[in-house]
């Protein structure tokens, strides 16, 4: 009787709302930037495919560094401090993007961008995490998440069509301003950070609860970083016109089972749910990379979508499975700077990988790492008894 109420417990509350909303402003902001940073490194900037990758991946450099001491900070200080510390600094390095003169100076605004995102996620998925019920959690991560994915959608859209009706700076000044909107949205968060607090955690740089959950994000998000890397050079390559609507696609893919199955991580389970992403994300990737034509490419966006699409609630949930509400924020910290590490290492090998055997190729190693997730994770739990593995 117990447990069937606490499935009842209310899960979109206003608080739920206003952190998601930050969310999506944010992430409409670096969405934009998405298809258009490639082009400008190769256009303006005289770079190389190598020059993509670096720049694409320095942006995680600062957040691999800072996101597990954010998630301390967050611990102490306060959830909201982080998101709009975050969000301001993402603000003010975006805006820096109209004065880049070279690849060099782009690589240093993304590395202050990345401090950003280090602060911004972890206060706000923290906050999530602070408000949702114990046995929704997986479901309360997939709605948040939706903010995410929609702003990874709409803003190539948005971010392509400014470009083709202006020029770069008018790109990068409208992204700051959507950035600057998600921090006027988070001064009205609460912080969520609970009252009562257990016995005082110990301080430890990275959390151990986060290890195996984080690297088989690791693993799987590696294809993500070369996607969002390549995609739009590799749409050129085949004759389209732009990757605004491939970025769409799998956007949509994702909010559709993020929405209509947030509870598949609850009652599938971590590990089953996880597993299952891997393979339609490594699927999804080597169908991209095989690609002729349009169709053919948005079809293997959507089933790369679908398995990107439940990956990280279902590891979140296995990293957050029992952990004290003390310890919440850092676990969250060490758990997704795993995807700083993809998103930093990932662009920069998968670009040597474009320069020595083609775009192409980037898709088929991405497809290898994504299984080598799925080993680790299933080799791992089958050595131990993990909370909510199965």
């Amino acid at each position: 009787m117990r447990r069937a109420k606490s499935k009842r417990e209310r899960l979109v509350t206003p608080a739920f709302l206003t952190i998601t909303f930050a969310c999506l402003a944010y992430f409409v902001s670096i969405g934009m930037i998405l298809p258009i940073l490639p082009r400008f490194v190769t256009g303006p900037m005289g770079g190389s495919k190598f020059h993509v990758g670096l720049v694409a991946g320095i942006f995680s450099v600062s957040a691999i560094v800072l996101r597990p001491l954010a998630g301390r900070l967050g611990d102490s200080r306060g959830r909201k401090l982080l998101v709009i510390a975050g969000g301001s600094l993402a603000a003010i390095s975006i805006s820096g993007y109209v004065l880049a003169t070279s690849v060099f100076t782009i690589a240093a605004l993304r590395l202050i961008n990345g401090i950003g995102e280090a602060f911004f996620f972890t206060g706000a998925a923290t906050a999530i995490a602070d408000i949702a019920p114990e046995a929704r959690r997986g479901e309360a991560v997939s709605f948040f998440s939706l903010a995410l994915f929609t702003g990874i959608g709409v803003g190539p859209l948005i971010g392509e069509s400014l470009l083709f009706a202006s020029n770069f700076s008018t790109v990068w000044i409208a992204s700051s301003f959507m950035a600057a909107i998600a921090v006027l949205i988070a001064l009205k968060m609460p912080d969520t950070r609970p009252e009562r607090r257990t016995a005082a955690a110990r301080f430890r740089v990275f959390h151990p609860r986060a290890l195996l959950p984080g690297t088989v994000l690791a693993l799987t998000v590696w294809g993500f970083a070369g996607f969002s890397s390549f995609i739009p050079l590799f749409a050129l390559q085949i004759g389209m016109g732009g990757s605004r609507y491939v970025f769409a696609t799998y956007a949509l893919v994702i909010v559709l089972i993020r929405s209509l199955g947030a509870r598949i991580p609850d009652r599938l389970g971590s590990r089953r749910t996880a597993s299952a992403s891997a393979v339609f994300s490594a699927a999804g990737l080597v169908l991209i990379g095989f690609s002729q034509a349009e169709a053919w490419l948005f079809v293997s966006a959507a089933i790369f979508g679908l398995g990107q699409a439940l990956c990280f609630p279902a590891l979140l949930s296995l990293a957050m499975a029992g952990v004290p509400s003390s310890e919440r924020s850092s676990v969250i910290g060490s758990f997704t700077a795993f995807v700083d590490v993809a998103f930093g290492l990932g662009p920069l090998s998968l670009g040597i990988v474009a320069e020595l055997a083609g775009i192409r190729s980037v898709f088929w190693a991405s497809a290898v790492m994504a299984l080598a997730g799925l080993l680790v994770l299933n080799t791992a739990l089958r050595k131990r008894r993990p909370i909510a593995a199965a």
